[in-house]
């Protein structure tokens, strides 16, 4: 064994990285990847040499014996983007293999149990096969489903998991999709994944286009998902998350100003949504501002008054309207006039 004492964490990392069926390692990709993690470490970094006796330990010097896979993989030439060079790559026979592995607890075969009952809902996640050949080898047994997600019959669920590994494992893609005014058109679009969202019974893939502008697709117009390894992807800085916290749905418009909207609901609908907020922002209205409210709309009999925070969109407007006649938009008078439109086409619809 090597005499250098940061061998195991060197061995750590490299364990982590021969076992990722998502990435292609070079030994100098490797390389890269150890120092990187090493500097995060505060250690120094090592050398190309260092690396090839650590991998030969691992494989046959030591106690371990893992079975490594030697391939070649196409990738663009740094001469001539336009033609492809073979590169040299290794990783695990076996991705489940660990030099690290220790036998698993009751209780964590247990919460392993559930955790994989949760995630085979999800139809087309990565390695559902390789989870399940896990949950056998394991002897983990799933006794009964406990947690149930309701599903858009409409979506293409093998795309949630192509999706998930495309975000998880930082892979630029190229997207083809159809607009849902022009369905038998197929268009593409090359992004950076970076979140998936499910609102209203549809997932929705939260993406960056190459000027950095945030766009959003939901699933079920989307066709195919193609991963461009050759590209280098491009982080989202930030909490995107945060992002998301002014808006309902997932509609996002960056120019838009914070509204604060108040609203009336009525006797029937009043626990409805005080018990299931409209937004995480929504507050009731109470005291002092409850009575000045009741003063200036008297003909609002009962009810609660909220209010929210939010930016205009499209979901926001369909949200409110879709109370009917239990909820009315007090101000802003923006917020208030695109109802009464929407209130006065619906109404013309059906003067027939």
């Amino acid at each position: 064994m090597p005499a250098n004492k940061n061998a195991v964490t060197r061995y750590y990392i490299i364990d982590k990285l021969l076992a990722n069926r998502y990435k292609n390692y070079s030994i100098a990709d490797l390389l890269e990847k150890v120092n990187e993690e090493l500097a995060e470490m505060d250690i120094e970094p090592v050398s190309i040499r260092t690396i090839q006796y650590d991998i030969n330990y691992i494989e046959a010097g030591g106690p371990f014996l893992a079975e490594i896979e030697r391939y070649q993989i196409d990738v663009p030439s740094q001469r001539n983007p336009k033609l492809t060079v073979k590169k040299d790559c290794l990783r695990y026979a076996d991705p489940s293999f660990s030099i690290f592995k220790k036998a698993l607890t009751d209780d964590e075969k247990y919460l392993l149990g559930e955790a994989l009952s949760l995630l085979g809902q999800f139809d087309g996640l990565p390695n559902l096969d390789g989870l399940e050949r896990l949950r056998k080898s394991l002897n983990v047994k799933v006794d009964r489903q406990i947690i149930s997600f309701t599903k858009n019959p409409l979506e293409n669920s093998n795309l949630l998991g192509e999706i998930f590994t495309t975000i998880s494992q930082k892979q630029v893609i190229e997207l083809h999709y159809h607009t849902f005014e022009s369905p038998d058109e197929e268009r593409t679009v090359e992004l950076h994944p970076y979140l998936l969202r499910e609102y209203n019974r549809r997932w929705y893939l939260i993406a960056a286009a190459t000027d950095g502008k945030l766009l959003n697709f939901a699933l079920d117009r989307i066709d195919k998902v193609v991963p461009l390894p050759a590209k280098k992807y491009k982080p989202y800085t930030g909490d995107l998350n945060e992002r998301f916290e002014d808006i309902i749905g997932v509609t996002l418009y960056e120019e838009r100003p914070l509204l604060e909207i108040v609203f009336w609901v009525s006797d029937r609908s009043k626990y409805y949504v005080a018990t299931k907020p409209i937004h995480e922002s929504q507050h009731w209205l109470r005291d002092e501002k409850e009575s000045d409210l009741r003063q200036r709309y008297p003909k609002l009999r009962g009810g609660y008054f909220f209010s929210i925070e939010c930016i205009e969109n499209y979901e926001l407007i369909r949200e409110l309207t879709s109370f009917g006649a239990d909820l009315v938009v007090l101000s802003p008078k923006e917020i208030r006039s695109k109802i009464t439109e929407q209130i006065k086409a619906m109404g013309a619809h059906y003067e027939m």
